[in-house]
């Protein structure tokens, strides 16, 4: 080996070298929040103190983790039930947004597309006065299924968007042999399209429970009745008003954020892949 090319793989081993010990101090850095609030849940009530915020539990102690789901459980079914349909929903209809918008062509399709995205940029604050009246004339104020319409309304653009993405992948040879064949254009999507979907599906399933999970101001302000509100509501009054028992806050934390950490957990993958998969072509 010269002493070029000795020098060239030395240089690599360096950069690679550079480059892991960078990606492990950003892993520390942002692990440092996760640690304080995993050793603060396993702490006692009388061990808690800022003095003490960094150091590990003299005693072991699981009592914030119960009190937290104890107090968190009925808040924790809440959640499932908003964001399981309501992802689910605005799934399947952004699928078939996305599906109409890349393979059918008509009149003003192109800027009826543009106003289905431009509902990605309308901040929420602007439009709770409207939605609470328009919530409370249709019967649906103060109720699970109000909000789990308004999320399924707001997650429409993205999901339509990502769908989109995908499917103008799809060779149009696919959907002409489907015509072929006789089928019509819910038959083409339910037999062609559909199936090859599951990629994007997992993409926005991911995406939108993420969102929906851990949203907070349409939730505080759609359920105002403590018996229909989410975890995220629930976990901020977790903190009562005189006497703030961090090591129940802290569980609770670690209690609402398990549920999307698994699935990033089990579909994480999937995610950058089917993401990835409709950034080619748009």
């Amino acid at each position: 080996m010269s002493s070029r090319e000795l020098t060239v793989r030395l240089n690599r081993i360096g950069v690679k070298t550079l480059i892991y010990l960078l990606l492990i101090l950003f892993s520390i850095y942002f692990l440092i929040p996760i640690y304080v609030m995993l050793v603060t849940g396993l702490k006692s009530f009388q061990e808690v103190n800022l003095k003490d915020m960094w150091s590990l539990p003299v005693r072991l102690s699981l009592d914030g983790f119960k009190k937290a789901a104890v107090k968190l459980y009925p808040n924790l079914r809440n959640s499932f039930l908003l964001a399981i349909p309501a992802t689910m929903v605005s799934a399947l209809l952004g699928s078939l947004n996305g599906y109409i918008f890349s393979k059918w062509r008509f009149k003003g399709f192109d800027l009826l597309f543009v106003f289905v995205l431009f509902g990605m940029f309308i901040p929420y604050q602007s439009i709770l006065i409207p939605l609470v009246q328009f919530l409370s004339k249709i019967g649906l104020y103060g109720s699970l299924w109000g909000l789990i319409l308004v999320h399924i309304v707001y997650g429409l653009p993205i999901t339509t968007l990502i769908f989109r993405n995908y499917y103008s992948e799809i060779p149009d040879s696919l959907l002409e042999a489907g015509h072929m064949d006789g089928l019509g254009l819910f038959g083409v999507y339910r037999r062609i399209i559909f199936p090859l979907s599951i990629p994007a599906f997992v993409v926005v399933v991911i995406w939108q429970f993420t969102n929906i999970w851990n949203e907070f101001l349409f939730a505080v302000v759609i359920t105002q009745n403590p018996k229909m509100q989410v975890i995220t509501v629930a976990l901020q009054n977790l903190a009562g008003s005189q006497i703030v028992e961090w090591n129940v806050q802290m569980a609770g934390a670690l209690i609402t954020a398990m549920p999307t950490l698994i699935i990033y957990i089990l579909l994480g993958r999937y995610f950058i892949r089917g993401l990835l998969a409709g950034s080619v072509k748009s």
